[in-house]
């Protein structure tokens, strides 16, 4: 990066973006969560009916019903007791014992594939890490949905999500995540950009990585670094239907000294008290509730104050992603704000076109983390050479051009690509 900054091929600016791209691993190997979760439920409740039939047929000296390995063992000794009685009385026919001994093996034998399916989703939860599904043929692959669909019926296949950082369509840095939404990926992407020693001072990126938290890790991590992010609905709340939209609370009138909204029936909202949420990802969201006044001066109900049901209607104010939001806006409203934005377009998407039509790199042909991760390497490598040579290509094209007076110009231009080549072996 030192060399392109050196020779002002790139400037201060990273563009960020991301594509799935498809895992060597079969679409129909998929093993998802929410069955293993369901499954281990029916298998605990199958173990504990199953522990409880042995308690009534056998005393065991059970307390603990959830040690599944300690009923196991003491069962096992228990069937070593019924094979020394009959072993003393060989010929005693029908044996008590022996039919005892049949029923305790049927249920030692159910109690064993309880246990060996526990380990089993005990073994795919390890697997799963933070993620809802896993390929069985490559379980580092996640299923994700891709745009290359020709059921056209939103089927999942299993994918990596790589997400790059370019300028001046050489990509600087690359990350291949096993989240499938974007928004997830930023902060560990920003990360790995910043310990390279890449990261720029203008970070651009699509309304795909507009949300509070990556707001709010760059502006505590990276406050030197202006972020030209929009949000989803940021177009959105710019039409006119979004605008004469009633619910919508941005259209309220609001009396910031009194600290209370009023909606467009006239209805007021006064400030009720504060609240805290935490997303999936342990991610704290703070608001302040307001709530709508119920009676009016005569102590009449408002009809207007209630929902459907009878309950006083609400509402949650997130002050900091207000603050983000209308962060975002004045920035990409800006002169440059405008012209970087509209750059990324051209910069990063041709990248992910190239690789793909041109390269016909749409799958990855080794399995594992970190042999794609090799694999996606080479590509990297292999892309910014090529977009290396184009550049070489015009440093020289005036070498071999008898018209060319400038000797000294011509030296120079020919050291260049010299110097470029070097570096990149």
């Amino acid at each position: 990066m030192s060399i392109l900054r050196q020779h002002n091929l790139i400037d201060e600016a990273v563009y960020i973006d991301g594509t799935k791209i498809h895992a060597n691993a079969n679409k129909y190997s998929f093993v998802w969560r929410k069955n293993t979760i369901r499954y281990s439920e029916l298998n605990a409740k199958k173990a504990e009916k199953l522990i409880s039939e042995i308690n009534e047929a056998v005393n065991l000296g059970i307390e603990n019903y959830d040690d599944w390995e300690l009923i196991l063992a003491r069962l096992e000794n228990r069937i070593d007791e019924l094979n020394r009685k009959i072993e003393e009385n060989p010929k005693l026919s029908p044996n008590p014992d022996k039919q005892k001994r049949r029923k305790l093996k049927s249920k030692h034998r159910k109690l064993k594939q309880c246990i060996d399916k526990e380990l089993e989703y005990q073994k795919q939860l390890e697997t799963y890490g933070s993620r809802n599904s896993y390929s069985k043929t490559d379980t580092d692959a996640t299923f994700m949905r891709l745009k290359e669909d020709p059921m056209k019926n939103g089927q999942t296949k299993p994918a990596y999500n790589l997400q790059i950082a370019t300028n001046n369509q050489f990509v600087l840095g690359y990350y291949l995540a096993q989240n499938p939404t974007d928004t997830r990926t930023l902060i560990p992407f920003l990360n790995i950009l910043n310990n390279q020693n890449v990261l720029s001072q203008n970070i651009i990126a699509d309304a795909g990585y507009g949300s509070e938290t990556n707001y709010r890790f760059i502006e505590d991590h990276f406050p030197n670094c202006n972020a030209f992010i929009p949000y989803s609905t940021m177009l959105k709340e710019e039409s006119h239907k979004w605008k004469v939209d009633d619910r919508k609370v941005m259209n309220w009138e609001y009396n910031e000294k009194d600290d209370y909204f009023v909606n467009c029936n006239g209805v007021r909202f006064n400030f009720l008290r504060y609240s805290v949420r935490h997303d999936s990802y342990g991610f704290e969201r703070k608001f302040k509730v307001y709530a709508a006044e119920k009676y009016d001066e005569n102590h009449q109900v408002i009809s207007d104050s209630l929902t459907p049901k009878g309950y006083v209607k609400k509402i949650y104010i997130n002050p900091e992603w207000e603050y983000f939001k209308n962060k975002a806006k004045d920035k990409l409203s800006s002169s440059e704000g405008k012209a970087l934005y509209y750059q990324r377009k051209f910069d990063v998407e041709p990248v992910f076109g190239t690789l793909k039509a041109s390269l016909r790199f749409t799958r990855f042909t080794v399995r594992g983390l970190p042999k794609v991760n090799r694999q996606m390497a080479l590509v990297i490598m292999a892309w910014n050479m090529k977009k290396l040579t184009n550049k070489i290509g015009q440093f020289c094209e005036y070498q071999f051009n008898p018209k060319e007076k400038n000797s000294e110009m011509q030296f120079k231009k020919l050291d260049f690509a010299i110097f470029i080549t070097e570096a990149v072996y």
